[in-house]
């Protein structure tokens, strides 16, 4: 089976990082400084290939001349108004226009040419006529390039000039890779090098490109993530404001405004973070170090602002990302960085799908219904739940995709009360329901020094979106009142306010977007929070103004380090009922803080794998207790395959011994197999020490909730293991 052109390309790469360069480079040449460093970068590139072809255009405009010189003629003095001496000064005029223009196109070439020779590099000649950027642009899109490089001002440049309007048409409609110029006077090849990802092909070929220039230049490479946290809640809070009273009760805004928690702040950042990993995966297989780093804001925002702070030499993006569809010339983010950003940015269309894509593109299928429910995911995120369940199917070893598939993909990112709540709203807004009544619910308290940081803000629609920004910030801390602290990290660098600097209370501790990935990988629930606190209590303590990476994984480790201390201390002689407490604690009573104690990706998948609820948290917990117990400092695949084996002949051998109901035993039919036979084994102690002659669904009730109140598993009063 011949393999997919992306895979080819991979596997090109695998064998000689030079097979991601370009061959084949278009400069655009008129003289003006950035193109003559335009021409130095073509060089500068070419010398890493074998066989290199610099082909140097110009694009002159004689009949544009000659149509201008038509439109004068009106205007001529009356001797030359004689139709004999009129025809004459047009052969004169087209004469000196095409033959000047040539010679000048000439010599644009030959300054080109020389430098090529010096450097034994082969040069081809091209002149154009017409529209400058029309033709430009057909060249380019002729099939005979690999790479176009152009300036970004021409012999048009005045003060205070960012982007020429030829460049901004032609990066628009090239079809190839495009090298903008930004700064004349610093090469391309002086590092850092910068790249931005998104998930999408065109990013990682962008990636590919950046990881083989950095090996022949020796140069750091710094990838980098960015995704937006703030801005579905503007827009949750945007739909609430035209929600009637009644589509508001149906709507259940509160809980939208968790479902927005759950979703954007952990999914998101895990799903970023994981181009992140990806990217790493790739840059180890090409034994190439790389920096990388997850930022929350407005991507563009957010990469302009990195972008200036690293300053690096080269920018490197996909021209379109994620969310393009087959009409769009260049995405939204990309398009504001050609305009803004300083150093030179190359746009990727280059496209390289990482091996675990490619693998599940080529083994894995669809079925019919699998594909039926993708169609109800929103068009505008169906790219990246469709590449999120391959890999979900790669990793679990599917290689056909069903429904059932589908929906434990998008489980883990979503909330199940998701797409019920979206239907909700879209069958309030098509029965007309959708015009708000404001309650005083609605409105969050300002203090004056946030108020009057906000109304720096003149523009009125971006003072309305960073409020919305403000106030969510200020719901995550628990805070009734938005304080200065929650607006100010939205207020742009240029503010003077937002240049002070002062050191936040306590519940205006600001957590950056890697950190609150990392925090997201120990299980939700209380040993979160636990190590939530452990982690701000650190920042404090050390004048940390904000909880970065570095922070959260010191804060981990003095976390790690309690529960090693706690554990010593339970290896202290104690009284029986302690020693041989069970370790399925679970709840407000459990013991167990795995959030210390590290696990690795299979491990933690193999957890995930078990039913979400109570019977997870109780697994979970019950490992932690026994690898802390057997002085384990990391919590294993092999491990969890242990005590889960060790469950699972436990349970096989127990069984029910008094009369159940259907109902009752249909209750526990959800239970995992491994401990169902636990399960029942506990309901019918509890049953027989209440003196119950059989079990019905009641019992069962009753039972699940004093697991649930208690905090523990045993509620037999004579059993030595309970009160853990």
């Amino acid at each position: 089976m011949t393999p997919p052109a992306s895979l080819a390309v991979a596997e090109d790469f695998y064998h000689s990082p030079s097979a991601q360069l370009h061959q084949r480079i278009l400069v655009a040449l008129d003289s003006s400084d950035h193109a003559n460093a335009a021409m130095r970068s073509a060089a500068e590139l070419a010398e890493l290939v074998s066989g290199p072809l610099i082909t140097g255009a110009h694009v002159y405009a004689a009949k544009l001349h000659d149509m201008r010189f038509r439109q004068m003629e009106g205007g001529l003095p009356e001797q030359f108004k004689q139709e004999q001496e009129l025809e004459r000064q047009r052969d004169v005029h087209d004469d000196l226009i095409t033959r000047g223009l040539s010679i000048i196109t000439d010599s644009y070439l030959d300054q080109a040419a020389a430098q090529c020779d010096q450097l034994g590099i082969d040069f081809k000649r091209c002149s154009l006529e017409g529209k400058n950027y029309r033709e430009l642009t057909r060249e380019a899109n002729s099939g005979a390039y690999d790479l176009l490089i152009m300036g970004a001002m021409g012999l048009g440049a005045i003060q205070g000039s960012r982007l020429g309007t030829v460049s901004k048409r032609v990066a628009r409609r090239s079809a190839i890779d495009t090298l903008i110029i930004k700064e004349a006077d610093r090469p391309i090849m002086a590092g850092p090098i910068v790249v931005a990802v998104d998930g999408s092909a065109k990013a990682y070929g962008g990636l590919l490109t950046a990881l083989a220039l950095a090996k022949h230049w020796q140069v750091p490479v710094k990838v980098i993530a960015a995704f937006d946290p703030y801005y579905h809640y503007v827009a949750f809070n945007r739909i609430a404001g035209v929600l009637s009273e009644e589509a508001g009760k149906v709507f259940k805004f509160k809980d939208q405004e968790k479902l927005h928690e759950e979703i954007i702040d952990s999914g998101l950042a895990k799903i970023y973070e994981g181009h992140l990993i990806v990217a790493r995966s790739i840059a180890g297989d090409f034994g190439v170090e790389i920096e990388t780093e997850l930022l929350a804001g407005k991507p563009h925002d957010a990469i302009e602002k990195y972008v200036k702070k690293v300053k690096p030499s080269l920018l490197l993006v996909g021209k379109l990302g994620i969310h393009a569809d087959d009409e769009l010339d260049i995405g939204g983010n990309s398009e504001h960085l050609l305009e803004n950003v300083d150093c030179a940015i190359l746009l990727s269309m280059r496209e390289h799908q990482p091996k675990i894509d490619v693998v599940s593109e080529v083994t894995t299928s669809w079925t019919h219904e699998a594909e039926s429910r993708m169609e109800r995911v929103p068009s505008f995120v169906r790219n990246m739940a469709r590449m999120a369940i391959l890999r979900y199917a790669q990793e679990h070893g599917h290689t056909v995709i069903t429904q059932r598939i589908v929906e434990e993909a998008t489980a883990q990112l979503m909330p199940s009360h998701a797409e019920q709540a979206m239907g909700e709203i879209v069958a309030a807004y098509d029965a007309g329901e959708l015009k708000h009544k404001p309650t005083a619910e609605d409105a969050m308290r300002w203090s004056s020094e946030a108020t009057a940081l906000l109304l720096t803000i003149e523009d009125l629609a971006v003072r309305g979106n960073l409020s919305m920004r403000a106030e969510k910030k200020a719901r995550q801390e628990k805070c009734a009142t938005v304080e200065a602290g929650h607006i100010k990290p939205f207020l742009g660098s240029e503010s003077p306010e937002a240049s002070q600097s002062s050191a936040p209370s306590p519940a205006q501790l600001h957590w950056q977007a890697a950190a609150l990935a990392r925090l997201m990988r120990v299980p939700e629930g209380f040993m979160r929070d636990n190590c939530k606190k452990t982690i701000e209590n650190h920042a404090r303590q050390n004048g940390h103004a904000e909880v970065t990476l570095a922070v959260a994984e010191e804060g981990l480790k003095q976390a790690r380090g309690e529960m090693e201390k706690t554990m010593k201390e339970r290896d202290e002689p104690a009284p029986r009922a302690a020693r041989g407490g069970c370790p399925f604690g679970f709840g407000n009573k459990a013991t167990a803080t795995d959030g210390a104690l590290p696990w690795t990706g299979e491990a933690e998948e193999l957890v995930q794998g078990l039913p979400a609820g109570m019977s997870r948290d109780m697994t979970r917990n019950a490992i932690v207790a026994i690898a802390a117990r057997n002085g384990v400092t990391e919590i294993t695949a092999d491990l969890v395959r242990q005590v889960l084996d060790t469950f699972k002949s436990g349970s096989a051998a127990a069984g029910e011994t008094m009369p159940w109901d259907k109902d009752a035993r249909d209750s526990l039919s959800r239970a995992p197999d491994m401990v169902r036979g636990m399960l029942i084994k506990e309901v019918e102690k509890w049953a027989q020490h209440n003196k119950l002659q059989h079990v019905d669904l009641a019992t069962v009730n009753t039972v699940k909730q004093e697991w649930q109140s208690k905090g523990y598993f045993h509620l037999d009063p004579q059993d030595p293991r309970s009160g853990l």
